[in-house]
């Protein structure tokens, strides 16, 4: 009875004491560390793989794509360009435009980048806007919209003719610098904007000056529909900074201030209604002064009277007299009687004045 006890507590005893379970756990822990390592190794592996055939899918589809692309477009003669199309409302020349855009029939239609096109046009001083279309299977269209010159400026205080000097340059209503290689007849009666000092002047640069802003902005104001017959602006001196000496086609000065344009040209209109009316010529107005503004007028010439034209010349009559010729001695009869018949001779005679 009592070994029986001791068996039964021999199988409940526990073999491994604290140490041998402690080992037993590391080892399972080990154990299942590599199975997950083992298992992220392999979804890595997995997915590695699909990548690198993913690449190499999309590698192979760019590469026939291309090459498909290039014998179908790119080198195809069905595309190849034939046609330049270039419009423009101004005096740019087509030779000159296609060199700056690098253009030239010839080539691959595909090949042209419109971008690159229309950018390098866009630089050139005298164009305002560009539209660059390309038209399947062999033309390309450019259009152009030039800037519209509204005035010549120049740093010199005194020009003479801007059309043939070096220092004059053509300007829009946004202050863009001009110089065009083929200037048109009616740019010679644009308005002149004299002394401008304060910037250097350069094909293509946008003028920040305040008092080339405010004389473009007095331009624009003057086209109005009275203004424009009336007073029409050929000088515009801005050599002072706080005004502009403006002359029109009448050699009438007047200085304006650089703030409240529209105000001064309506006080001016108002004088030339006034001149109008009176039939008299404005010469000078300053139009600085808000009340008792300085005007003066022109001075009409004198009538001169000519005393020294001398009275109307009369014709002279001339007067027939007879003249005998003197008689030969061995004359025949006939030219006896030839020679009795009276000659004429026409002398001056001066008519009697009648008092």
């Amino acid at each position: 009875m009592n070994f029986v006890q001791k068996g039964s507590r021999s199988r409940n005893r526990r073999v491994s004491n604290v140490r041998h379970r402690r080992q037993q756990h590391l080892l399972d822990v080990k154990v299942r560390s590599r199975r997950v390592t083992q298992h992220r190794i392999r979804r890595v592996l997995v997915v590695l793989s699909r990548v690198v055939l993913l690449a190499g899918l999309c590698g192979a589809v760019y590469v026939g794509g291309r090459e498909a692309a290039k014998r179908l477009f790119f080198e195809n003669r069905d595309y190849q360009l034939k046609t330049i199309e270039l419009q423009t409302d101004g005096t740019l020349q087509r030779e000159h435009v296609l060199k700056i855009a690098d253009l030239q029939e010839g080539e691959n239609i595909f090949s042209v980048n419109l971008a690159r096109v229309h950018d390098r046009i866009q630089r050139l001083p005298q164009v305002d806007e560009v539209q660059v279309v390309r038209k399947l299977p062999t033309e390309i269209d450019i259009r152009v919209v030039e800037r519209k010159p509204v005035a010549w400026i120049t740093s010199d205080k005194e020009i003479s003719d801007p059309f043939v000097s070096d220092a004059a340059f053509l300007v829009d209503a946004r202050g863009v610098l001009m110089r065009e290689k083929k200037l048109l007849p009616e740019y010679l009666g644009l308005p002149l904007i004299l002394g401008f000092s304060s910037e250097s002047l350069e094909a293509g640069k946008v003028v920040e000056s305040p008092e080339v802003k405010t004389a473009l902005e007095l331009l624009r104001l003057s086209t109005r529909s009275f203004m424009q017959m009336r007073f029409q602006i050929r000088e515009i001196s801005i050599s002072r900074n706080y005004c502009l000496l403006v002359t029109d086609k009448n050699h009438t000065r007047v200085t304006f201030g650089l703030n409240d344009l529209e105000t001064q040209l309506q006080r001016l209109e108002q004088f030339l209604v006034y001149c109008d009316d009176s039939k008299q010529e404005l010469e000078t107005v300053n139009l600085l002064v808000q009340r008792n503004i300085p005007v003066t007028f022109a001075t009409p010439p004198a009538a001169v009277i000519n005393d020294t034209i001398e009275p109307p010349v009369e014709p002279r009559i001339l007067k027939a007299i007879p003249v005998h010729s003197p008689a030969k001695t061995a004359a025949s009869p006939a030219k006896a009687r030839a020679s009795s018949t009276p000659i004429a001779k026409a002398i001056p005679t001066q008519r009697q004045r009648k008092d």
